[in-house]
């Protein structure tokens, strides 16, 4: 697909992270993006910063992403591309010793449900309701009417201890590939997911410095933290490149997670 002015893009959990850096990839290749976040401030920030537009939604909830998708198609017009970065979760494992108590304690099922709602169940939500968008645009070379691109995670593949919700949830969002691109290839849609490995948002940069060190180290080549624009970059060729279709890719400098 090539991307100019003529194309809208909305990318979920855009204010900042993975989000942001591929809001900006799109937006410096011309692309007219609208931010989906639960971040007012932040989001309106990239939002200006890029020449995009906001809208505040929760992915989680069925009504604040329909209203979200009409407010950027009248905007900008149907979007041709959708990257989904935007997630809750929780953490645990399935038994842990629960001191207190004295036995072990069962992660409750509650918690698992609220981390598949928020990493799966969302996955499926934005990719359904933009694809239902799609369906309805002219072609483009190849028949082409979209482009989507889910994040699901290295922990798809390599779940570490405490992470049965994480894991499985964005595995769940690797499943989710192959069958949905089957669905939509008649309509020219394509659907792919980033598996991206440690990564310096946000949020990790918040860990202690030796902590940051340590998992620089565990990474094979090169020896760093990936960088969000690296994820960016990716979703960007995604895309552009029309052959890429149903994949689930690692972007991860060769890490394999161990345990623990």
């Amino acid at each position: 697909m090539k991307i100019d002015s003529s194309i809208a893009a909305v990318v979920t959990g855009g204010a900042s992270g993975l989000g942001r850096a591929t809001a900006e990839a799109l937006a410096a290749a011309g692309a007219k993006v609208a931010i989906f976040d639960v971040n007012s401030e932040k989001g309106e920030e990239v939002a200006q910063a890029i020449g995009g537009l906001f809208c505040h939604v929760d992915i989680t909830l069925e009504d604040s992403v329909v209203a979200g998708f009409a407010k950027a198609r009248a905007a900008h017009g149907q979007e041709r591309i959708t990257v989904h970065c935007a997630m809750t979760s929780r953490r645990g494992k399935t038994l842990a010793f629960d001191k207190e108590a004295g036995k072990l304690k069962r992660l409750p099922t509650e918690d698992y449900e609220y981390g598949v709602q928020g990493i799966l169940v969302a996955s499926y939500r934005i990719a359904s309701i933009s694809a239902e968008g799609m369906a309805g645009l002219e072609p483009l070379e190849d028949g082409e009417r979209g482009c989507i691109t889910l994040t699901a995670s290295v922990a798809a593949q390599d779940g570490q201890i405490g992470q049965v919700i994480y894991g499985s949830a964005k595995a769940g969002v690797n499943g989710l590939v192959l069958p949905m691109a089957r669905d939509l290839s008649d309509l020219g849609i394509r659907v792919n997911s980033i598996m991206p490995g440690i990564f310096a948002t946000p949020l990790m940069l918040g860990a202690k410095p030796q902590v940051l060190e340590s998992l620089a180290a565990s990474v094979p080549f090169p020896k760093r933290l990936g960088k969000p624009e690296e994820f960016g970059s990716l979703a960007l060729e995604l895309a552009r490149n029309t052959y890429f279709n149903a994949q689930c890719i690692r972007l991860d400098g060769a890490i394999r997670m161990a345990p623990r």
